[in-house]
């Protein structure tokens, strides 16, 4: 059932109806299992909706298909299970089933050679930064997922792109809305480091070895809107504020080299709206994003530094600084891209680049 109707879910597998229990809120539920579609006990509690669930459940074992754990192992075959966290539904399900079937970490390859789970040193990497988890301290999380070895409360690491050792002794770890200190964690499982602007996406640390983890892709936007800011005064915050926002890696920021505008690119367009919300709320700016002249854009790269500056002095228009610092062509048109390809064969052009 739906809204209202609905009752529970049903679980392929183990020929299982689990019945749901209204007005429990977030609390931990005693739920109800009603084994096997034939059990006569269905009738009794769902009463006419029983047999439109037989119904229902038949059509989806004829179009879906059997899980298969080969399958799923090689990322060809998702299952899915259906619950709700506010309500703590379904939840211990999903965990169960999680524990049975996920694979076990897995090997992780870097630049230079792929580090596997059981090697004693420690090393991870950083995927997610998330901005202001705690309004009342404006702190910023990265998050890490531990390849091999593990972390200790305490230890002395290596953050490879800085080339800097950090002591961390105040990792944390997450559920819901609690968070608590880690003592220890092992491969697999994720921490979060408490960031102040040095950690990026990508960032990877170890006990000493240089490495640099691989398979984390920048892909171009493919929207961009220019920042309006409403109160000039407001611009350093304005400024702090996409920074913060885009170091998290839904939305990007250009600096265009021939002027001072703030260029936001996204892969949908309500990302715009959701930062321009998040300004206002976290950051007190009041923000607006207009269009602007900017179809696409492209990383660039050259060997020759000759090349390279010949490149930024003719195309300077174009070209502008990204978050991470990197040189990027902003293009105003598909066709313009194009012809500055065939006109600079030896600048390479990149959709992607890896953080």
């Amino acid at each position: 059932g739906m809204g209202k109707r609905f009752k529970g879910v049903y679980h392929l597998i183990a020929d299982s109806i689990h019945l749901y229990t209204p007005g429990k809120g977030s609390e931990r539920q005693d739920v109800t299992v009603i084994k096997g579609l034939d059990n006569p006990l269905l009738d009794e509690v769902l009463g006419g909706q029983a047999e439109e669930l037989r119904e229902e459940i038949e059509l989806v074992r004829g179009a879906s298909h059997a899980f298969d754990s080969e399958a799923y192992l090689a990322a060809e075959l998702t299952p899915v299970f259906f619950g709700s966290a506010i309500n703590n539904f379904g939840v211990q399900e999903l965990l169960d089933y999680f524990v049975e079937y996920a694979p076990p970490p897995q090997p992780r390859q870097t630049e230079g050679r792929a580090v596997d789970p059981a090697e004693e040193g420690f090393s991870g990497f950083v995927f997610k930064i998330q901005a202001n988890m705690d309004p009342q301290h404006r702190d910023r999380i990265a998050f890490l997922r531990v390849c091999s070895g593990s972390y200790r409360k305490g230890m002395k690491m290596r953050h490879v792109r800085l080339g800097r050792d950090v002591t961390v002794a105040n990792a944390l770890t997450f559920l819901a809305a609690e968070r608590g200190h880690v003592e220890e964690a092992f491969p697999g499982d994720i921490i979060g480091l408490h960031n102040h602007g040095t950690i990026r996406i990508g960032d990877t640390f170890t006990q000493g070895e240089d490495l640099k983890f691989t398979g984390i892709p920048n892909f171009a936007p493919e929207l961009f809107r220019r920042a309006i800011l409403r109160d000039p005064l407001k611009m350093k915050a304005l400024q702090k504020g996409l920074d913060q926002l885009c170091e998290e890696g839904a939305t990007q920021l250009f600096r265009p080299l021939k002027n001072n505008d703030l260029i936001l690119g996204a892969v949908g367009v309500l990302q715009f709206d959701v930062v321009a919300q998040r300004l206002k709320d976290e950051y007190k700016v009041d923000c607006s994003f207009e269009p602007v002249s900017v179809a696409t854009a492209r990383w660039v790269e050259c060997d020759d530094p000759v090349m390279l500056a010949r490149f930024k002095e003719k195309a300077h228009d174009n070209l502008a600084i990204d978050q991470g610092g990197e040189l990027v062509y902003i293009a105003p048109t598909r066709v313009n891209l194009d012809m500055a390809m065939e006109r600079w064969p030896d600048i390479r052009f990149h959709a992607t680049r890896e953080h």
